[in-house]
């Protein structure tokens, strides 16, 4: 395929809507966006036109003097994300992109708008408040690493936590879900992980089709249900002050649990909810990745994964204010683990290693056999997911 100066070119069916900064343009076809400047949408809208690739050069760097304008390179740019369907009237044969179906189009987005409207957002901000207010005066309902541990065996609290984990996470991505669905949106969810924690994700590629102020409630729609949860456990341990041991136990693990989970979404140095706020609030969409390149530089010994550097001049103060929150993510971090996931494990090893020296007839011994195996499935499972990341990225 011959493609040069003198070429025009046909591009496949496209939306471009203006956004904080530049211009998300979707793949009509494929589903995928781009971000692109002004002067890219200008050099599309004359392609349109049928303008070859000269007339439009000479033409934008006279109505874009600042701007470096080469279209021959733009265009291979344009081959290369299969967002062209002739050149010169010639077909261009295109790789056939893997088909992501989206679905739960059987929710109904009434039921969406139920839980994100106006009247829900303020709900949400009122019972955060009510959460630090309760947590300042009755600081004895502060989470405890020792929380986790209902039972004295230790195999019998790792499915208790478990199965409590696993059905606030769901109640969590719900909430990205319904959020998607009031704005009339497919999703699904996947499993991936974070660090060394497996975790369920929900698919909010579409949110692009949606302007910036109504992406962020997509953002935050999952923290909006913990807030929730975290508000309805700290009532029971109040109200029900005096009930079953076991009861007030699973709410300490339910507080435990979703305080961690609310905590870690402010570590944006990983992509958590509230990074992908702090992205599209900022209007930079390459947040991460040119943080991580301009800190590569001032820290020698850690080489991220190279990559072009995607970064307009004027996102150059938002990268390096993000930056500083990148560090005091990684900070944040390492708390959880001296505060939380450190003494638990000590916790936990000190009670069942004195195990394997009894017999095989004894409770301690199978105690610790039994959450030995656990913990070895949980690894497998973060090996899991961690292959399916990462296999899947290197065949793209």
């Amino acid at each position: 395929m011959n493609l040069s100066i003198k070429s025009s070119l046909l591009l496949v069916p496209l939306q471009i809507r203006i956004d904080k900064k530049h211009y998300i343009v979707e793949d009509k076809i494929s589903g995928e966006f781009y971000e692109m400047p002004e002067v890219c949408i200008a050099a599309i809208k004359l392609m349109d036109n049928g303008k070859t690739l000269d007339e439009i050069e000479h033409q934008l760097k006279e109505q874009y003097p600042n701007e470096e304008v080469d279209l021959l390179d733009f265009a291979e740019q344009l081959l290369e994300l299969q967002l062209i369907a002739e050149i010169d009237g010639v077909k261009v044969e295109k790789e056939e992109k893997e088909n992501h179906s989206l679905g739960y189009l059987w929710i109904s987005s009434r039921l969406g708008k139920f839980f994100f409207n106006k009247t829900a957002y303020l709900i949400y901000i009122t019972l955060f408040f009510v959460n630090v207010f309760v947590f300042v005066i009755h600081p004895s309902l502060f989470p405890n690493y020792k929380d986790l541990f209902i039972f004295d065996y230790m195999f019998l609290n790792i499915p208790i936590w478990m199965v409590v984990s696993f059905i606030l996470v769901l109640v969590h991505e719900l909430g990205h879900v319904l959020a998607m669905r009031a704005s009339n949106l497919p999703t699904k969810l996947g499993v991936g992980h974070r660090l060394f924690f497996v975790v369920l994700e929900t698919d909010m590629s579409l949110a692009w089709k949606l302007p910036s102020k109504k992406r962020n409630i997509l953002y935050l729609a999952g923290l909006c249900f913990d807030t929730v949860i975290l508000f309805l456990a700290l009532a029971g341990q109040l109200v029900f002050a005096n009930g079953p041991g076991i009861f007030l136990s699973i709410l300490q693990v339910i507080v435990l649990d979703t305080f961690i989970r609310m905590v870690y979404q402010c570590c944006i140095y990983m992509k958590t909810d509230l990074y992908y706020l702090f992205e599209n609030v900022s209007g930079c969409y390459n947040l991460m990745e040119n943080a991580q390149q301009q800190l590569s530089k001032l820290i020698p010994f850690w080489k991220p994964a190279q990559q072009e550097e995607v970064m307009y001049e004027d996102e150059k103060r938002t990268v390096l204010f993000y930056s500083i929150f990148y560090l005091l993510g990684v900070g944040l971090t390492l708390l959880l683990f001296a505060v939380y996931y450190i003494p638990q494990l000590l916790f936990a090893l000190k009670k069942v290693l004195p195990g394997f020296s009894q017999g095989m007839t004894t409770m301690p011994f199978w105690d610790a056999a039994i959450f030995t195996l656990q913990i070895v499935i949980g690894i497998l499972l973060l090996l899991y997911s961690w292959q399916k990341k990462y296999l899947s990225s290197s065949i793209a």
